[in-house]
């Protein structure tokens, strides 16, 4: 594997280096998104920055169509987020394949507790073993901007 890249697949390949992220194509799908929508484009830049990435790119030409990011300790926690593949590439198992390769870094596979937020792709993470939080155990604190 080329550096950076983490997998390939049926000519789709994930790159793990930050400087490979197309970030108008994933700040423009995120703030479409019904998870991210208004936030400002330089907040969803920094997220990005602060994480670790996974860019999803056709293998010729190299056009991302697909992201994930992961917020972590590298130790006991890890929070899967802002996972997405383009509309025209869905339906392929490139979602498994993005979420299986992140799942399976070597820098993450020791990472016990991963969280991650969804509102209709249930499915998917169950795949991964991912379950329906404890009722009542997790707590969140949303801050709102002045």
């Amino acid at each position: 594997m080329s550096p950076g890249v983490a997998a390939r697949r049926d000519g789709f390949l994930i790159d793990t280096d930050p400087a490979a992220v197309d970030l108008d194509l994933v700040t423009g799908f995120l703030r479409q998104s019904y998870w991210a929508s208004g936030v400002p484009p330089d907040v969803l830049e920094r997220s990005i920055r602060n994480a670790l990435v996974w860019s999803l790119k056709q293998e010729a030409g190299g056009v991302q169509v697909g992201f994930a990011r992961v917020v972590t300790d590298l130790a006991r926690f890890a929070w899967l987020s802002d996972v997405f593949v383009l509309e025209p590439f869905r339906g392929r198992g490139l979602g498994r394949f993005l979420v299986g390769t992140v799942l399976e870094d070597p820098r993450l596979r020791e990472v016990p507790r991963w969280m991650l937020g969804t509102r209709d792709m249930h499915p998917l993470y169950r795949r991964f073993g991912f379950e329906d939080a404890p009722e009542g155990r997790y707590m969140v604190l949303i801050r709102r901007r002045a």
